[in-house]
């Protein structure tokens, strides 16, 4: 995920957790940004598989065709609600 584009993001976070963010910002060197950054990260990658947002939209329902795979901006472009 290093080479992402960072997109900018404001949180609230708890007293207590700052003074931490800041003792390990402080302690490590890293910037407290790059400190939340792989703490996201480190969260993302332990997720159990059936947890993975990305997974639930997988199977969600049949079209009954087999090239879905292929032609699927085909399909997006002539789908009507």
């Amino acid at each position: 995920m290093k080479n992402l584009k960072k997109i900018p993001i404001q949180i609230y976070i708890e007293q207590e957790q700052e003074k931490i963010l800041e003792a390990l910002s402080r302690a490590t060197g890293r910037s407290k940004a790059a400190i939340i950054r792989s703490c996201i990260s480190r969260f993302i990658e332990n997720l159990p598989l059936e947890e993975d947002p990305a997974l639930r939209v997988m199977n969600l329902g049949s079209s009954g065709k087999g090239d879905i795979a292929e032609k699927h901006d085909d399909y997006l472009i002539s789908f009507e609600p």
